[in-house]
């Protein structure tokens, strides 16, 4: 038994990123209570073929990468709906939906950033129109759907749930996921929930929802000493005797009887947001803040899922569950002075799952909309388009 557990810790060290699988990994727990010996040449050899599969699955990955033409870097020309509508997606709630492009194209869907931030135009702009067919929608209480900042019946599993309804209804076989900030916190639960139904994934500024990400940017621990002029406004809203946590604090006003104190809630945590996403702060960008039907939504949604820790049963829940998605095709691309969503939560990302590709923008913020990550963000998803048609996958 010993020198199983030994030869178990030895293999481990030799291969750190290879986890045992959740069976294998029960069946040693029991070891002890089993009367009757295991084979440590069994053991091994079901090691010897986790390993291969392993192997096999970052070859995979490596190959599809090497070998690529030259890739555009460019954002592509603005482009409006061919089609739109609403999708009832619960007694309560009805999500507006899009798709431009390509209506025959490779499906691509955009899982927008807050949560409760909504989409844009310009969100088609990273996908070759003529090649993709992009799907974007607005998550439940944001942009168009309705009802409008609602909290009600909004959890994250419900929009896995509402992602799976949209391809469903738009005859989506399988789709290409694309998210960024909460959009990539979504993006890898989606498809670690519907693996089976994922192409490829691009990400941009990883956020994980823990708590050290959260104090880092809500609680006056990380960002605000980077940019103590823009929390200043955010800070001094809560009196002193209430600031040992802000989310908190924040979540009794924009929960307010009181529409005006909501509002005035919903501009501040919106702009202390909106000041930091940029490398250089850009000054539309933190005007956003001024419009109060965007900050009520952004803000009262933001600040419902952190108070609930993303509604994912632990901390760690999506680096847990990478063994999943280990398999598909990925691009994580991260500003190396993200003040929102740091890096470190990127860089950890990136050693679970070292056979995606990591792109760090060594001159830029947050924004999806800043030159670099755009550019490499445009790239990730050329490079999944010329992999698609080598394989054969598409014909377009």
């Amino acid at each position: 038994m010993c020198r199983l557990i030994t030869r178990t810790l030895i293999c481990q060290q030799h291969f750190p990123l290879l986890t045992l699988p959740h069976s294998l990994s029960n069946s040693l727990k029991k070891l002890s209570s089993v009367s009757t010996p295991i084979s440590s040449t069994h053991f091994f050899s079901d090691r010897s073929k986790l390993v291969v599969t392993r192997a096999r699955q970052i070859n995979h990955i490596k190959q599809s990468m090497d070998s690529l033409p030259e890739l555009n870097r460019n954002l592509y020309s603005d482009i409006e709906p061919h089609k739109s509508g609403f999708l009832k997606v619960s007694d309560l709630h009805s999500i507006y939906w899009e798709q431009s492009g390509n209506p025959n194209g490779h499906p691509v869907v955009f899982l927008h950033g807050g949560p409760g931030g909504g989409t844009a135009p310009s969100n088609r702009r990273f996908f070759d129109p003529e090649f993709y067919r992009i799907v974007l929608f607005d998550q439940r209480g944001a942009g168009k759907s309705t009802p409008h900042a609602c909290l009600e019946e909004n959890t994250t599993w419900d929009l896995i749930n509402d992602i799976e309804k949209l391809r469903e209804h738009l005859e989506i076989p399988e789709w290409q996921v694309f998210g960024g900030s909460w959009g990539s916190t979504l993006s890898l639960a989606y498809s670690q929930a519907h693996p089976d139904k994922v192409t490829g994934i691009v990400l941009r500024g990883i956020f994980l929802l823990r708590k050290k990400e959260l104090d880092w940017f809500y609680e006056g621990v990380g960002a605000a000493a980077v940019f103590p002029d823009a929390w200043e406004s955010f800070r001094d809203l809560i009196p002193e005797n209430e600031r040992s946590c802000f989310i908190s604090a924040y979540n009794k006003r924009l929960n307010s009887e009181d529409l005006e104190t909501q509002y005035e809630a919903a501009r501040r945590w919106t702009r202390w947001e909106m000041m930091t996403t940029y490398l250089i702060p850009n000054e539309d960008q933190a005007k956003r803040g001024d419009d109060d039907k965007f900050s009520l939504a952004f803000a009262r949604i933001e600040n419902h899922y952190f108070v609930n820790k993303g509604f994912f049963p632990t901390e760690s829940f999506l680096l847990d569950n990478i063994d999943k998605i280990r398999h598909i095709n990925t691009t994580i691309v991260q500003g190396r002075y993200d003040m929102c969503c740091p890096m470190m939560s990127a860089w950890e990302l990136h050693k679970a799952w070292p056979e995606a590709e990591f792109k760090v923008v060594a001159d830029a913020g947050h924004s999806a909309n800043e030159p670099g990550i755009a550019a490499e963000l445009v790239a990730a998803n050329e490079k999944l388009k010329h992999i698609l048609k080598r394989d054969g996958t598409v014909s377009n």
